[in-house]
């Protein structure tokens, strides 16, 4: 294995006040945004409303639309600029989020709303036509058929649907779900002038599209919410368990609360820097909690092999040397899948902003938390049960020297006494 350090013999145990004194700043700091901003603050999934998906002709601005929403008051939307490529910066493609009006997702009209309040900014001049960015394949095929710009005498109906999947697929895969002039469709397979004329006599156009919306309800929202902190504790209370089994059950409870420590951090930053905690998140801090623990049981596995090699030495010893022992499969291990997660991060795009997000902040913190709190924690239980002294007899060690034969009360995993 790739060693990035030769042996080293850095203290961890002795400084071991200063990590707890970043991680309880990192607590206050985050749990306090979280109260000052009354709670964290939940995507779709968990709050209820409605997700509009929005696709301009042009970069909209965000101004306009807010004013626009405010008018059908639904002014405290949230808007967001997104891009499929990962570079949300001069957009044409807007999230708008309006929490839920009715009681049932029947009952609500955000979706109507938002769609008038966009009408009355980018929709169609003429507001007798219908806007072609909205026609639907059989909507453009009747009109087609009743206009028969092709003279069609057999089969007219099949040949015009035909048709009116190739321009409305143009409409939707080339043009990116805006067109901004008909005569662009002339560039497809089977359009004639003659068409051309009947789809500008039967449509008007808007400079925007709705690529969907997305309905959650706020029952269904809570549901979610509940079920998802379950889900996570359940996850902390088998890991105890399964540490606890095989070491002891003061490993288990270091370990659970390293990891409960790192998920409290994490959600901290995402109240600091207002990102949404959606169902993506939850899965994402249920990846950071499966990789946190990995990377502390292999810790506490090379402290159970040197308890039971290194008798004469201290405890607090045995565990900085099982630290600096895997030092470099941490560096190799973490480092290699921060970066992962930090390309995710920067060119993801904004759907997985929040995602890799999480990973990230909870890589660094996960790494961090098991020498700097699970490992710890566990050395200090040993000097309050008094089992933290130097193992080996010597003049050095005075009154509290102890044989070797005794040296294994100290705390050693189950069934190793």
């Amino acid at each position: 294995m790739i060693e990035f350090f030769k042996e080293p013999n850095i203290d961890w145990m002795g400084k071991a006040k200063y990590f707890y004194a970043l991680s309880g700043i990192l607590l206050v700091a985050g749990w306090t945004s979280v109260f000052l901003n009354h709670g964290l603050r939940y995507g779709i999934d968990f709050k209820g409303g409605t997700d509009v998906d929005v696709v301009f002709a042009q970069p909209p601005n965000i101004d306009d639309i807010r004013k626009g929403l405010s008018a059908q008051g639904l002014g405290n939307s949230e808007i967001q600029s997104s891009s499929r490529n990962g570079i949300a910066k001069n957009s044409s493609e807007v999230l708008i989020f309006v929490e839920q009006k009715g009681q049932t997702e029947a009952e609500d009209t955000s979706k109507t709303q938002v769609l008038k309040a966009l009408n009355a900014i980018y929709g169609v001049k003429d507001a007798t036509k219908p806007d072609f960015n909205a026609a639907t394949p059989s909507s453009l095929a009747a009109a087609l058929t009743t206009r028969d710009p092709l003279n069609l005498s057999t089969n007219a109906g099949d040949r015009y649907q035909q048709l009116a999947k190739r321009i409305l697929d143009y409409r939707d895969d080339t043009k990116g779900g805006v067109l901004i002039n008909f005569d662009e469709l002339s560039n497809v397979q089977g359009v004639t002038p003659q068409v051309i004329a009947a789809v500008k006599d039967n449509f008007g156009l808007g400079s925007f599209a709705i690529r969907g919306a997305e309905i959650v309800g706020p029952k269904v929202g809570g549901e979610l919410r509940r079920q998802a902190i379950l889900v996570t504790l359940y996850a902390l209370a088998g890991m105890l368990v399964y540490i606890a089994f095989r070491f002891e059950w003061v490993y288990g409870a270091a370990a659970v609360l390293a990891v409960f420590h790192d998920v409290l951090i994490t959600l901290g930053f995402f109240s600091i820097l207002r990102f949404e905690i959606s169902l993506t998140v939850i899965a994402a801090l249920l990846t950071l909690v499966g990789y946190s623990m990995n990377d502390t049981i292999v810790i506490f596995d090379r402290i159970r092999e040197n308890n039971r090699l290194l008798r004469r030495e201290s405890f607090a010893a045995v565990v900085n040397k099982s630290i600096n022992q895997t030092l470099s499969r941490t560096i190799l291990t973490s480092g290699l899948t921060f970066l992962t997660v930090l390309v995710l991060f920067l060119m993801g795009g904004q759907v997985l902003r929040a995602f890799s997000f999480a990973l990230v902040v909870g890589i660094v913190v996960g790494t961090y938390s098991s020498f700097g709190i699970a490992a710890p924690l566990v050395v200090a239980w040993n000097r309050w049960r008094g089992q933290g002294a130097v193992a080996g007899p010597g003049p050095a060690a005075g009154n509290k020297t102890r044989s070797s034969e005794s040296a294994p009360a100290r705390l050693a995993p189950a069934g190793r006494r």
